[in-house]
């Protein structure tokens, strides 16, 4: 829990932060929020490939941490700044040739295809230090600092909500407390929501960067070198989680597309409902940073009842916040949508799915609770099949079935969204308890009751 609640609190900042864009655009009407929502899914497909960095870079240097190996932690730390250094750019390059196109292949509305092109193109700007953020924030978790990260971003939400506030709204007259004021602002809406996201990415990653750099556990000061067995270590365990995040998001993108052809009212509801569905998540997502560290210092120490111990205690934990958060979600899901939208059959679309999540939240925690301990492991092939085939064959073609042959509607699609969840739940636990993502040597080792 040390190590957890600094990743909670960082979630739910970005969280928050999230619900303040979300609400700020909402104000704008329907189809800015459809604008501003259509692409995340690709976002989600890119940041994906940064955070599979992320977990190679934890599972080795939290190994070599817990085996007092601090020459092989500091030379994979020196790796991810080459990797993140070639990635950046490479991805900003790609990512901005394909922003004029997205929203067509997205099968977007034309009422919201130039402002959503716009918004994507604009936070893709600063991709490289969108990868630092991500990458240097991993490398800290793996060396046992989850607070650096959480006040790193911090200061980049509290920026962003800032911004959002100077951006997205023309100048206008303000009364607060009974005192009236000219509050200035650009009143670059959509785009105005994208500068100010763009910016905060600058700072999270110039924060982290140097916060890396003077942590003496994994800082590359004088170890900045091409070491090929680092990189070889740290790429064994990212390959297949980035091929994992890039066939899930893209699976992503191909929903969000299907979505999309049920119009701008369910596209706006699907998109806030996925927004607003995060924050019941921010507790196991702290779980899975703790679980991934602890399972590889465990590991680094060959001690298998520890590894154990700290398996049990991920489970046990993941089952009772998120059934607490499931329950909360299911409760207040009209208050949580009247949050965002003034548009009632936006949020009236948006309430009855997220009751339907809420569901699965439980059994869905459980999959990323022991995601995390398997990537702590190194154990990355088993889980990349099972993430693929269940985004695959089970969410996208009942996407399919539910909306070309039986024509349903967005209700429908989400219930292939729970089907999914639940089952990837299920095959995690299953390739957990089954062991064979242990060490031979470990596999017979219990922890004492």
């Amino acid at each position: 829990m040390a190590l957890a609640w600094p990743v909670m609190l960082e979630n739910a900042m970005q969280t928050l932060v999230q619900y303040v864009d979300t609400a700020m655009v909402g104000v704008l009407g329907a189809q800015a929020s459809a604008a501003v929502g259509l692409t995340g899914s690709v976002t989600w497909l890119v940041n994906g490939i940064f955070l599979a960095v992320g977990v190679g870079a934890l599972a080795v240097i939290s190994r070599a941490l817990g085996a007092k190996d601090a020459k092989t932690a500091r030379e994979t730390a020196a790796q991810t700044v080459f990797i993140v250094a070639v990635a950046g750019v490479a991805m900003c390059a790609l990512t901005l040739l394909a922003a004029p196109v997205l929203p067509g292949w997205l099968n977007a509305d034309r009422e919201i295809y130039d402002d959503a092109a716009a918004y994507f193109g604009i936070i893709c700007v600063p991709m490289l230090f969108r990868a630092a953020s991500m990458v240097f924030g991993s490398v800290l978790r793996a060396a046992g600092d989850t607070r650096t990260p959480m006040l790193a971003n911090l200061a980049m939400n509290g920026f962003n909500v800032v911004m959002n506030f100077l951006l997205i709204y023309p100048t206008r007259e303000l009364d607060v407390l009974g005192f009236s004021f000219t509050m200035p602002g650009a009143g670059l809406g959509v785009s105005g929501a994208a500068i100010a996201t763009a910016l905060s990415y600058v700072l999270g990653g110039v924060l982290i960067a140097v916060a890396m750099w003077k942590n003496p556990a994994v800082s590359p000061r004088g170890a900045l070198r091409f070491s090929g067995a680092a990189m070889k270590s740290c790429l064994r365990v990212a390959v297949p989680v980035a091929l994992a995040r890039l066939t899930t998001s893209a699976g992503h993108v191909v929903f969000a597309s299907l979505v999309a052809t049920l119009g701008t009212v369910s596209l706006a509801a699907h998109s806030i409902a996925l927004t607003a569905e995060e924050a019941f998540y921010i507790p196991v997502f702290g779980i899975n940073a703790a679980a991934a560290t602890l399972t590889g210092n465990a590991l680094g120490e060959k001690d298998a009842r520890k590894l154990d111990i700290v398996g049990r205690g991920t489970i046990i934990i993941t089952l009772v916040l998120m059934s607490v958060t499931g329950g909360l979600l299911f409760a207040f899901a009209p208050q949580v949508m009247n949050l965002f939208t003034p548009d009632f059959r936006v949020a009236e679309q948006g309430m009855t799915v997220l009751r339907l999540v809420a569901l699965s939240e439980p059994v869905f925690g459980i999959a990323i609770g022991v995601e995390g301990m398997l990537q702590g492991a190194g154990d990355t092939m088993v889980p990349f099949a099972i993430t693929t085939a269940t985004m695959w064959l089970v969410r996208i073609a009942g996407t399919v079935l539910v909306l070309r042959v039986l024509h349903l509607g967005l209700t429908a699609v989400w219930a292939c969204m729970v089907a999914e969840n639940t089952v990837r739940g299920v095959l995690y636990l299953w390739r957990y308890l089954r062991g064979r993502w242990k060490p031979p040597e470990m596999r017979a080792v219990k922890a004492a009751s």
